[in-house]
């Protein structure tokens, strides 16, 4: 006899997600402790969700408080579940979806700011150049000599990632960036 045996099922109610796919900026603070910085990330690792800017910070030094910036890519439902699972963690105290709290202020995203230092070798004209689109890009220069420059911009992300574009053909050789920093718009604590 050729009998059909089911595979084994799920315990869980498993619905697919057909939401598109956004970057949200999460607001985490945690005590500043060790291992609590591995145990948010775990979250994101162990579901196998990218994380695309990762800051961390010790805002309250009185209070040990830390905040962890995190910019990652997901469906809302997504997000939002890795939002409920980040506040079970004992050291979290709360877990701000600052791209929510935006649209639901009538923003498009929250305040958002990056620095990025590139270090530029250049001689002659294309050093000129590299000077120029500083200028207009508001990089200041930190170091100098007569073979290569090193600038600090600050902006938004696709900013950051225009002036590295613009400089890759003028001698860009190295790049350092901090990730990004966010803060939700208006008077409110987020």
């Amino acid at each position: 006899m050729n009998e059909v045996v089911a595979p084994p099922a799920s315990a869980y109610f498993i619905v697919k997600d057909n939401g598109i796919p956004e970057n949200h900026t999460l607001s985490i603070l945690v005590d500043n402790e060790p291992g609590v910085l591995a145990r948010v990330i775990g979250l994101f690792s162990g579901r196998g969700y990218n994380i695309e800017s990762l800051t961390v910070t010790e805002t309250e030094h009185e209070k040990h408080l830390s905040r962890i910036t995190i910019v990652s890519n997901g469906t809302h439902s997504v997000l939002e579940q890795m939002r409920h699972q980040l506040e079970r963690i004992v050291p979290v105290h709360s877990v701000t979806d600052l791209t929510v709290v935006a649209h639901a202020k009538g923003y498009e995203k929250p305040l958002e700011r990056e620095l990025a230092m590139l270090k530029v070798v250049a001689t002659g004209e294309q050093r000129l150049e590299a000077l120029r689109l500083a200028d207009a890009f508001k990089a200041q220069v930190i170091d100098a000599n007569v073979t290569h420059f090193i600038f600090e911009v600050t902006g938004r992300t696709s900013k950051i990632e225009q002036f590295i574009a613009i400089m890759a053909p003028l001698g860009l050789v190295e790049v350092c960036r901090t990730g990004v920093a966010a803060m939700a718009r208006g008077p409110g604590i987020e």
